[in-house]
């Protein structure tokens, strides 16, 4: 029996604004970048700091709401999955990238330390059965989700993080 898991989950700040595109077929893709901090003591008590930086896309109506409301330095956490990108640059060497197709975004802090005034925690959900009209930071086809009728969203209590 073979079993095979590709699940991420990761929580950091944006190290860059993301970059929106738009490609074939109008699909939208956001690319961007998170910074992990890790602290911990040595056994001498001596403080130390690690920082692991992850590069990320997301796609489709989740990828246009990563660029409307998530900038340099933005908190967020994120559920996805990995991909290696294989390639041979313009010398004919092979190259490759590992990088994180992001499923789920939750947008974290408080609404004025982001620019765009974006909820305190939202919910950006990529399944690709999910109607892309759904509101922004909404997980789509759950109540849980909906927007309140102030225009504020609302995230679902079990995934809310902030």
């Amino acid at each position: 029996m073979s079993f095979n898991l590709n699940n991420v989950q990761l929580a950091g700040h944006l190290t860059r604004d993301p970059q929106v595109r738009v490609i074939a077929n109008d699909r939208t893709v956001a690319s961007f970048s998170i910074a992990i901090n890790r602290r911990w003591k040595t056994p001498e008590g001596e403080a130390k700091e690690d920082s692991t930086f992850v590069d990320c896309e997301a796609w489709g109506r989740q990828g246009e709401l990563v660029g409307q409301y998530l900038a340099k330095g933005s908190p967020c956490y994120l559920e996805g999955r990995l991909r290696l990108d294989q390639w041979d640059d313009k010398d004919g060497s092979k190259r490759s990238r590992l990088k994180v197709v992001v499923d789920t975004v939750q947008f974290l802090g408080r609404a004025k330390e982001r620019e765009g005034g974006a909820p305190a925690s939202g919910v950006a959900d990529a399944s690709p059965d999910a109607p892309q009209d759904a509101a922004p930071g909404t997980t789509p086809g759950t109540a849980a989700g909906a927007a309140a009728k102030d225009g504020a969203v609302r995230a679902p209590a079990a995934r809310a993080l902030a």
